[in-house]
């Protein structure tokens, strides 16, 4: 028999989706909440009107707990909030992250850069999960995946992504792997195929939707 989903809506609500194929993905579950889906990006408007199963917010600024509270705030779904671990490093970063917990976050995560002493030192500061930036396959991913002290582990390589998550998966089978879906549909599934169990999804700006909904309006207002 097929499940059929009642779908329900509002008239004035414009609702950002994640690609349908994201759903194929198995999923990660975080303290029983299983995610699939993760919008990458701060914009706190987005955030509060799209569907995906959770926030991934990093941005390349220093990490501050003014930014980090906005978005946890007006977030419906749980937040992974980037804390620095590139140009922000040592205490401050554990601070932060601390600070992240404790105003909500479901994760942290930390960029590329961080050294693997350091991920260990924060997984014995903080009680929620670490995410690990990976973005390149000469990384030493055993490493950092098996003995880092992070709990998963977030892929972002570029036109390597794929590669990098059929790398990881040659090292562990079950470890918890989130991907950047890419530009379409062909590249999300191929990551999800390469073994991620989420992928983040990039959602068109506030420019690029109002432009189309200007263009909506230009040709109402034309007839």
């Amino acid at each position: 028999m097929n499940k059929i989903i009642p779908n329900v809506s509002s008239k004035l609500r414009h609702t950002i989706e994640v690609p349908e194929c994201i759903y194929t993905a198995s999923g990660i579950s975080v303290n029983g909440k299983r995610i699939k889906s993760l919008v990458f990006t701060t914009d706190v408007a987005i955030i509060s009107n799209c569907n995906a199963d959770a926030v991934i917010a990093v941005y390349p600024f220093t990490p501050t707990l003014q930014i980090t509270k906005a978005i946890i705030e007006v977030s419906q779904t749980p937040v992974f909030a980037g804390v620095g671990g590139g140009t922000t490093k040592g205490p401050r970063v554990k601070e932060i992250a601390l600070d992240a917990e404790l105003n909500g976050a479901m994760g942290v995560v930390l960029n590329a850069p961080t050294q693997t002493e350091f991920v260990q030192e924060l997984s014995e500061h903080i009680d929620i999960p670490i995410v690990l930036t990976i973005v390149s396959i000469d990384e030493p991913l055993e490493e950092r995946m098996l003995h880092s002290g992070a709990s998963i582990i977030n892929v972002s390589g570029g036109k390597d992504t794929a590669k990098i998550v059929r790398a990881l998966r040659e090292i562990d089978s079950h470890f918890p792997i989130i991907a950047t879906g890419g530009p379409s549909d062909e590249t999300i599934k191929e990551v999800i195929m390469a073994g991620a169990n989420a992928v983040t999804y990039t959602p068109p700006t506030n420019g690029e939707i109002f432009k189309e909904m200007m263009e909506k309006y230009r040709k109402q207002c034309s007839q």
